[in-house]
């Protein structure tokens, strides 16, 4: 029986997760779509390659940084290097590997961005919650998915919590 009750409570914790992000994510999307801006996925990918002082990164790295779930990171990208937000260049040591870097353009949005990104997230997670219920919730959370970069922090470019 206690094992149930349990496995009933995990599984109420589950759906919460899931729908909690939905709801926030898109909500977040929203707010961005409003201001102009592209997706937050760009945000993302944008973020990424500016840490590190601009490193350049092969697609399979960017994809496991990223916080935004990307199921086809090969077409954002495209989209992003027509936009001129990021370039493409050759691997060395690996002719068919590719690297992707940010361009000033992309920096440049990614720092326009970040103010209407932190005021949405603000907005949509934390309204109803005191401090020390989000100082609970950050460590519950990581309890699940692990802790933030050690790095990890948030200024007037961005946020690099991960």
């Amino acid at each position: 029986m206690a094992e149930e009750k349990r496995i009933d409570k995990v599984l109420q914790v589950w759906v919460r997760l899931i729908r909690a992000r939905d709801k926030i994510v898109r909500n977040v999307e929203a707010t961005a779509k409003a201001k102009g801006f592209p997706p937050i996925a760009w945000y993302d990918v944008l973020l990424e390659l500016s840490r590190e002082g601009g490193r350049k990164l092969r697609p399979v790295e960017l994809e496991k940084e990223l916080l935004v779930a990307q199921y086809n990171l090969s077409r954002l990208l495209d989209r992003m290097e027509e936009a001129g937000l990021i370039e493409r260049t050759a691997c060395p040591g690996d002719g068919r590997g590719q690297m992707i870097a940010l361009t000033p353009e992309g920096r440049a949005l990614q720092k326009r961005m970040w103010p209407t990104l932190r005021d949405a997230v603000e907005e949509h997670v934390a309204p109803r919650l005191q401090e020390r219920e989000l100082e609970q919730l950050v460590r519950l959370l990581g309890a699940i998915g692990g802790s933030l970069r050690p790095e990890a922090g948030c200024d007037s470019a961005g946020c690099d919590a991960a």
